[in-house]
């Protein structure tokens, strides 16, 4: 049991300076506009949702 609290803390210490290191860069991509991707999901979820109607047909 003690082993893997070792290993628990050992592998939370090294994702903590992994993800402090990965902040340097900014977080996002440039090519990447917020607006862009959401209304994309918003256009593939109403897709999605008249592909449902279509086939449910009896109500």
């Amino acid at each position: 049991m003690v082993l893997s609290k070792m290993s628990f803390h050992s592998t939370a210490a090294q994702l903590v300076t992994l993800a402090a290191e990965g902040g340097e860069h900014g977080g996002s991509h440039a090519s990447l506009s917020p607006w862009v991707t959401g209304g994309g999901a918003f256009l593939a979820l109403m897709l999605l949702l008249w592909i449902t109607t279509r086939f449910n047909r009896d109500r």
